[in-house]
């Protein structure tokens, strides 16, 4: 290693993470620049080996997490930075260097919002989820691509993957409407990928829901109404214990289910909910609260009078909306006071008195 590359003592260095190179700038603790190297992604961790521990600032990227992991192995406290919230400390002209000198910056404020460092099994869990979602979105466009190919024939198809999985065997079975020969055969080939891709589906849910049955944090989010399998585990894989949330509310607000703020000069005009963070997590909230909003027993739960009250004076939809952001408020409770949270298939039992959600949000 050259002589300029070996650390010197500072109080935070800045990482500009790329995917050889990697740009390092560490600051004083009245944030003079100390340092200024480049190493290639064999040397960075030896360089850090040597390194006094200190504070070590990532923007949130791909690779950040190995990353991470790695150097706070070696004694370092990391700060993994949205990459929005490191933008503003650019000073001018953008290079590397200066890139990795505003992450530095960024990382000493004090009101600064991190990412949490991920363990291995939440990125592997992670990693299932996307794969599923990924799947499933191509399974959408498989059966809209065959209900568009017998449209062309004039042979229509109900909506609705259950529905269609009845009806296409059916058509092309059928030898008096119009389909060709031809496309009777690609069809079918298709709804034979249709299958198979089903069958990789199903594998995965079932890894997944042996994730959740083998995690206590995962059965208690269960005991949560709305929250399932695939629910427990994707918080999981994205927050781990939360602890990164100080309160309640500021889960939600990270999983765009608050409102959005615009105000000034003293009025404050609340907006629609942000849709920030997480979208996959928040789809699945929203999706379990309409089904509670749809399927909860109102007249055996606490939560049905809350609900009642909300229906009377707003669309269902926004209803199903305010449901999701209370139930991200409960899971911050249920991982982070796990005390409050023991007794929880007890309340949520058809013969208890109920579920106070106002209790844990406090």
């Amino acid at each position: 290693m050259a002589h300029r590359n070996l650390p010197r003592p500072a109080a935070v260095y800045g990482i500009d993470i790329g995917k050889n190179l990697f740009h390092v700038v560490g600051l004083s603790c009245d944030g003079t620049p100390v340092q200024k190297a480049r190493f290639r992604r064999e040397t960075l961790l030896q360089f850090f080996a040597r390194a006094q521990p200190s504070i070590v600032g990532m923007e949130s990227c791909a690779g950040s997490q190995w990353l991470a992991r790695k150097i706070k192995t070696l004694g370092h406290k990391v700060r993994l930075i949205p990459a929005q919230f490191v933008k503003p400390y650019v000073k001018s002209n953008k290079n590397d260097i200066i890139d990795a000198e505003a992450i530095a910056e960024a990382a000493t404020r004090p009101t600064m919002r991190f990412v949490a460092v991920k363990e291995e099994d939440q990125v592997d869990l992670q990693a299932l989820h996307r794969i599923r979602e990924q799947m499933v979105g191509s399974r959408t466009s498989l059966i809209n691509q065959m209900r568009a190919f017998c449209l062309e024939y004039g042979v229509p198809l109900r909506q609705g993957a259950g529905v269609f999985k009845l009806e296409l065997p059916r058509a092309l079975n059928d030898e008096e409407n119009d389909l060709s020969p031809v496309m009777r055969r690609l069809v079918g080939d298709l709804f034979a990928d249709l299958r198979r891709l089903e069958e990789r589906i199903r594998e995965v849910t079932q890894e997944i829901e042996a994730v959740a049955d083998r995690e206590d944090v995962t059965r208690r989010l269960m005991t949560i109404p709305g929250i399932g399998a695939l629910g427990a585990t994707a918080v999981l894989a994205a927050i781990g214990d939360g602890l990164q949330f100080r309160k309640a509310r500021d889960l939600a607000a990270w999983l765009g289910l608050v409102r959005r703020q615009y105000s000034t000069g003293g009025k404050q005009t609340l907006l629609g909910v942000s849709k920030r963070g997480n979208r996959y997590v928040r789809k699945l909230l929203v999706h379990g609260a309409r089904s509670c909003f749809r399927h909860l027993d109102r007249t055996r739960d606490r939560l049905g009078n809350w609900l009642d009250g909300l229906q009377s004076r707003m669309h269902p939809n926004k209803a199903v909306v305010a449901l999701a952001a209370k139930m991200a408020r409960i899971v911050w409770v249920v991982l982070n006071k796990p005390e409050l949270s023991t007794n929880a298939e007890i309340l949520l039992s058809p013969d208890a008195s109920g579920f106070d959600c106002k209790a844990r949000e406090q």
